[in-house]
């Protein structure tokens, strides 16, 4: 199996690491072509304004929105889950549409008030999984083919939508690499074919 990490902007080398630990072959991605040479992709944390223009400035962004249509699986972490999504709160460009939720920037505070915990995700086995919370958004809306896999505070932070999971954290910083298993052996199907 090779999954792609989006590699334009963010923390793509500690979402490689990650992904080879699960024992996949992990391949920046930053054209078309790298796109449909993976079985599926991570969108990482960064910054989401930078990252939605470069998305669009390599011709990525239509791309991803019809892969999305034919369950192409997706993994995207804080701000990946900010580009990824229907809507955001504010003045920020729109998200790509590929997850049916709302979401709100940078809602937990500024860099000093980021933290790290650990949040109970039922799906995953064994003891919490370790995060970490940098300039995060908050899910502040979830559509009906969305299932919250974990809260933290009462608010949705791991969420999953067919072939596409998303986490408003982040798990790689941490070096916790359970989320990036489960998607590798839960979220992405077997095996998976563009369609023709």
């Amino acid at each position: 199996m090779r999954v792609g990490v989006l590699a334009l902007q963010g923390d793509v080398a500690e979402h490689l690491r990650m992904l080879e630990t699960c024992g996949v072959e992990a391949a920046e991605v930053r054209t078309p072509d790298e796109l449909r040479g993976v079985e599926g992709l991570v969108l990482p944390g960064g910054e989401s304004t930078t990252i939605w223009r470069l998305l669009h400035r390599y011709g990525l962004a239509q791309p991803l929105r019809d892969l999305a249509d034919q369950d192409f699986p997706l993994f995207a972490t804080c701000a990946g889950t900010i580009v990824a999504a229907r809507s955001v709160v504010g003045d920020h460009p729109p998200g790509l549409g590929l997850l049916d939720v709302i979401v709100e920037r940078n809602a937990y505070g500024r860099q000093r008030e980021s933290f790290e915990t650990e949040i109970e995700v039922p799906e995953v086995a064994g003891d919490p999984v370790k995060v970490a919370f940098i300039r995060a958004p908050v899910i502040v809306e979830v559509g009906s083919a969305v299932r919250v896999l974990a809260t933290n505070g009462g608010r949705p932070v791991v969420v999953r939508q067919g072939q596409i999971l998303a986490a408003t954290c982040h798990p790689e910083i941490r070096g916790d690499h359970r989320l990036h298993r489960y998607f590798v052996e839960r979220v992405i199907p077997r095996p998976w074919a563009f369609a023709s």
